[in-house]
């Protein structure tokens, strides 16, 4: 891993970690979560911090966890959102005289509202973030149902200005892309390294040849990371 040369403890957290497992297909397979496949990575994460608000989902996460890897030193936070700032800052280690911490935090809502107010303070403690932009965007829901449907949502994120821009747009792809330049830019503006990784997809839920995955930092380089995913099939968190 990139990170671990450079640092004597490398936290990883999952902010969307539901209840582990996930199912696709018509057959229903079963599949592990992000949080569960990270629990296998060598070298492994020092403390793993998985963030569910649903009580539910955050239950079958625990026993499986505990099931699974009764050894590993995984957090459960199981707040609302408006409570998960806090509970986050406290339980995430900092760097200390001697001893330098690294977090990589991965954003995976399957939204285009990746509850920005929570990023913002994470990134001023530090954090790195790795985000695979997906959301449901095909016929159906499409650039007209985000931009009606859930117009406030898309003004307050994007701004007014960008929301007119991705309102007279002609297509998904370019809608798509727009705003994952507009999430760019925005970690860009809070001082951040970027950069934008395309992996081809083949999916009735959003229906792009490509998909985007950024990695932002203060402490890594971006550009780094991104040259090792371009010769790589490993997963970016993974490279970090």
């Amino acid at each position: 891993m990139n990170a671990s040369s450079k640092v004597d403890e490398i936290i990883f957290i999952d902010l969307f970690s539901g209840s582990g497992l996930y199912s696709m297909g018509h057959q229903k397979e079963v599949f592990p979560g992000s949080n569960l496949l990270s629990l296998t990575l060598e070298p492994p994460f020092h403390k793993l911090i998985f963030c569910e608000d649903d009580d539910e989902q955050a239950n079958a996460l625990e026993r499986r966890v505990k099931r699974l890897f009764p050894k590993t030193n995984v957090e459960i936070l199981n707040f609302p959102t408006e409570e998960l700032t806090a509970a986050l800052i406290a339980n995430i280690p900092r760097s200390k005289s001697g001893h330098k911490v690294a977090t990589l935090c991965l954003v995976d809502s399957f939204s285009f509202d990746i509850q920005w107010a929570i990023i913002e303070k994470l990134a001023d403690a530090g954090v790195s973030f790795l985000i695979p932009f997906t959301f449901a965007i095909n016929n159906r829901m499409d650039l007209r149902h985000y931009c009606q449907e859930q117009g406030d949502v898309l003004k307050r994120i994007a701004g007014d200005a960008n929301y007119k821009r991705l309102s007279s747009m002609g297509s998904n792809f370019h809608f798509y892309k727009t705003l994952v330049r507009i999430y760019k830019n925005k970690f860009l503006v809070r001082g951040l390294n970027s950069a934008i990784s395309s992996h081809k997809l083949e999916s009735r839920l959003m229906d792009l040849p490509v998909f985007d995955i950024g990695f932002f930092s203060k402490q890594f380089s971006a550009q780094a990371i991104q040259r090792d995913v371009n010769v790589s099939e490993h997963l970016q968190f993974e490279l970090f």
